[in-house]
């Protein structure tokens, strides 16, 4: 059998007849049953058998006169028919057809009006507006208490014709025909907001307030465009305003019920304008209605951390990673807090604490990247603890460079692989990879070469013996920050004494660190071994006895410092004291372990006062 292209028609047309055919089948049956003869007076009365004519086999579509369409359920018949080839024409991008199919719709039934908007936003994409408006129109006219084509006729005259009487005037019609279609009011506060004029689009806003709704979601809806007008970028919110919008959200609340999608619209709402005590019961309720939303349960987490709730946060986030082991995101906020946690500890001088925080932290962190490897601050984050804190630098070495391989394009990358080279006591490749790094960043990671950059390659360069370097390193990050600059100043300066060179210019640098920071106890340590290298040992003495007053915490390498100092003034059981102490903090110095010994020795062997440091 051969089909053309109107076959669907036909099909269509075909089953509307059978329908009604079969509903005029029964109905005709059941009529003849009530009149039908006895089947006794049937066989009484034989009919005379005639000849019945040739059978015509030929196929009519001519129904009987009883099975034809009414004129007006044809006319429907065929809009069906035009619909459904129109949408057709339309999902094939055949818009001009489409159109044509559905205008024969709508000259059957011009108040279809969800197809006159349809046909309506089609036109107005081809910029034919006149054909629009009267699409529109002609839906008005026939179905007048509709408010849909009132909004799309002021939409039309507001955003393509900017002909705002008209937009107003049909926005307003549709408020009046249907107060509770926050549709309404929103096209009025979009055409005050284009003419510029916000406070005639807060009185629109106002007129929805007005309204009685017991709809969750028309009090969201206001309060969102609201709460667009009150938070702006750079600009504070006034309290009376933010109450406003609070209200609008809250009757959302009281109209919801159990639905737990609005409690977290709003809550989301009451988090994002910072007000997290009015967030946490929402979400504390939502997650009373949905246990398993992890999403409610993250940014509940979220809420306890900044109202400084840490150990609730990090119980619900362990939580939601017993039930949700699969999602990265609770393990990276983990991480976070646990390494806050941490820095915390450290800062009070606490260790041991700090370092298994730390650990925690980093544990987190793997875990994180090993769900979604893509996580590139993670990355930088985990080879942060693992290069300082925890002193794992050879396996950030590991990390870096799988991650440099992944992420080709973040310099980032390669500068931390240079510092964890540095730290694992490869200092030829770390400068390789500073050098590498600064390559990199050159053009759009610029950024990354400030002054921190080169401090760090210039430590790098002094540990490969590359001291001029170095210099000229720190000099560099000078240039770029000298406000901040003590530091290097200071790095120079001790580099300078350390080896014993340059110390004119050791002591200007040295200098220059202390007028920035006086009383930093590793840059006094820097001048009094000046003064040593000079000789000058008594006031060596005192600058180092005073840099250990002024430290934050112990220091090997001062109490190292002292006790040379002591034995160069032959006083050798201070000196030895010092020692002590030095290698007690620094077991693994091997130089200071020969140097006690080799004291030890001497002083049995003679009088004390006879015993000199042998640098």
């Amino acid at each position: 059998m051969i089909f053309g292209k109107n076959w669907h028609r036909i099909s269509v047309r075909h089953a509307l007849l059978c329908g009604l055919f079969f509903s005029s089948f029964h109905t005709a049956a059941a009529r003849s049953a009530l009149r039908s003869p006895a089947l006794s007076e049937l066989a009484a009365k034989p009919s005379p058998i005639k000849k019945a004519p040739a059978q015509d086999d030929s196929f009519t579509l001519v129904p009987a006169k009883d099975l034809t369409l009414q004129p007006e359920n044809a006319r429907k018949a065929d809009a069906l028919v035009d619909f459904v080839e129109g949408s057709r024409l339309e999902e094939n991008a055949e818009i001009d057809n489409a159109l044509a199919a559905y205008q024969k719709v709508l000259n059957v039934d011009p108040g279809q009006a969800e197809l006159a908007l349809r046909v309506a936003a089609l036109l107005s994409r081809q910029e034919d507006f006149p054909r629009a408006i009267d699409v529109l129109k002609d839906a008005i006219k026939a179905k007048p208490k509709e408010p849909g084509p009132y909004l799309q006729l002021s939409f039309i005259y507001g955003k393509y014709l900017k002909k705002t009487e008209q937009a107003l005037k049909y926005a307003n019609e549709a408020v009046a025909l249907d107060p509770k279609n926050f549709d309404a009011y929103q096209r009025l506060y979009e055409i005050e907001m284009t003419e510029g004029d916000p406070s005639k689009a807060v009185q629109a806003l106002e007129r929805a307030a007005g309204v009685k709704s017991d709809d969750p979601a028309f009090w969201i809806r206001l309060g969102k465009l609201y709460a667009s007008m009150v938070f702006k970028a750079g600009v504070e919110a006034k309290p009376e305003d933010i109450k406003r919008v609070n209200d609008f959200f809250r009757k959302a609340v009281e109209n919801a019920g159990d639905d737990s999608a609005v409690l977290k619209d709003v809550a989301d709402y009451f988090a994002a304008s910072q007000q997290i005590q009015e967030a946490i019961p929402l979400y504390l309720k939502v997650l009373e209605l949905e246990p398993d939303d992890s999403n409610a349960r993250e940014k509940l987490a979220s809420g306890f951390v900044l109202t400084n709730q840490r150990a609730k946060a990090i119980e619900m986030l362990q939580e939601i990673i017993k039930q949700h082991p699969e999602r990265y995101q609770p393990y990276d906020l983990l991480a976070q807090l646990l390494d806050e946690d941490a820095r915390a500890l450290a800062r009070a001088n606490q260790p041991e604490p700090a370092k298994a925080e730390f650990a925690k932290a980093a544990e987190n962190y793997e875990q994180t990247l090993l769900i979604n490897p893509g996580r590139a601050n993670t990355c930088l984050r985990l080879a942060e603890l693992l290069i300082g804190p925890l002193q794992e630098s050879e396996r950030a070495v590991k990390i870096l460079t799988e991650a440099r391989q992944r992420f080709p394009n973040a310099p980032e990358f390669t500068y931390y692989l240079g510092l964890a080279l540095r730290e694992a006591k490869h200092p030829q490749q770390a400068v390789t990879t500073f050098e590498e790094a600064l390559n990199e960043a050159q053009g759009e990671s610029e950024g990354m070469l400030n002054a921190r950059f080169y401090f760090d390659y210039g430590a790098a360069a002094d540990q490969a013996g590359l001291y001029d370097k170095a210099a000229d390193l720190f000099r560099k990050s000078i240039a770029l920050d000298p406000a901040t600059a003590a530091e290097a100043y200071n790095y120079i300066g001790f580099m300078w004494v350390e080896h014993n060179l340059h110390l004119d210019e050791a002591e200007e640098m040295i200098g220059r660190a202390l007028q920035l920071d006086p009383n930093n106890g590793a840059y006094l340590d820097s001048l009094g071994w000046l003064d040593y290298r000079k000789g000058k040992y008594d006031e060596a003495l005192n600058e180092l006895l005073r840099a250990a007053q002024n430290l934050t915490r112990d220091d090997p390498i001062v109490f190292e410092h002292i006790g040379d100092t002591y034995s160069k003034l032959n006083r050798v059981p201070q000196a030895l004291d010092f020692w002590q102490k030095a290698i007690a903090l620094d077991p693994g110095n091997k130089l200071l372990t020969d140097k006690i010994e080799k004291t030890k020795t001497t002083i049995s062997k003679g009088p004390p006062a006879k015993i000199n440091r042998i640098d």
